[in-house]
């Protein structure tokens, strides 16, 4: 279903202009995922953001979820708890690749990107130390005796990167509570580090932060979403762009 106008919360980006490519050819999406913890302990729920490095080219300086492309290691981690079936369906849903395999591998992407990126380790000791993980960090994540739920994981919103970008991503933003934490492994933030930063904030004040205009709308999706019971028979929008249009479609 195709919203033709937006909903007032996000008119700042379905229906606006999306900002115009440089020229480059048209390029199929890579496959990619980002992590939204939700600390839902207080009055108002937190999440977790990252200033990226000065350094970097791709967005330098901004507030963003960790997160990246998915590895070919992603498709190889063995799991503990399956995806919803609906968290499954919407990930598959015009996406390309598009196949179980491929959905498992967004979520998990997601994880091992937190953990590269955080340090944080999203997972259950309930189940003993994964047997032969792929080598890289995945190796390092299972050392520390966990494997990845992918049960507990939301799915809030996936977005296509326009047309004419140097870089284009398909990009599923999911989410996990703060008590699927198992633990944190220090030295992967700081000067030399893709993220600089960390800080844990309410929503309110997290959409004040410098952040691209796709991270906000996802703030308020989730926000939205958290208000209507985080339920996985919600729908989950796919924002992309037609014509230099943003569009809002729901899955």
């Amino acid at each position: 279903m195709s919203e033709a106008s937006a909903k007032p919360a996000f008119a700042g980006l379905a229906g606006a202009k999306a900002a115009p490519g440089s020229g480059h050819p048209t390029i199929r999406p890579v496959p990619a995922a980002t992590m939204i913890i939700v600390d839902g302990s207080g009055a108002e729920p937190k999440v977790l953001l990252g200033r990226r490095n000065e350094s970097h080219v791709f967005m330098p300086g901004r507030y963003v979820f960790p997160g990246g492309r998915v590895d070919p290691s992603d498709r190889k981690m063995n799991v503990a708890g399956a995806l919803h079936e609906l968290v499954e369906m919407r990930l598959i849903k015009r996406a390309r690749p598009a196949s179980s395999s491929s959905a498992r591998a967004l979520a998990l992407a997601a994880i091992r990107e937190t953990y590269e990126e955080t340090g944080m380790l999203i997972g259950s000791p309930d189940y003993g130390t994964p047997e032969s993980p792929p080598e890289g960090p995945w190796t390092d994540y299972a050392s520390h005796g966990l494997y990845p739920e992918l049960d507990r994981l939301h799915l809030i919103a996936r977005a296509v990167t326009p047309t004419g970008r140097p870089r284009r991503f398909d990009t599923a933003f999911f989410a996990v509570g703060a008590e699927s934490i198992a633990g944190q492994v220090d030295g992967m933030i700081g000067p030399d580090k893709e993220l600089v930063d960390l800080v844990w904030l309410p929503l309110s004040r997290a959409e004040k932060l410098d952040m691209p205009s796709i991270t906000h709308t996802i703030l308020l999706e989730l926000g939205q979403r958290l208000e209507a019971g985080m339920s996985p028979m919600l729908p989950v929008p796919l924002y992309f762009d037609r014509r230099g249009i943003w569009q809002r479609e729901l899955l």
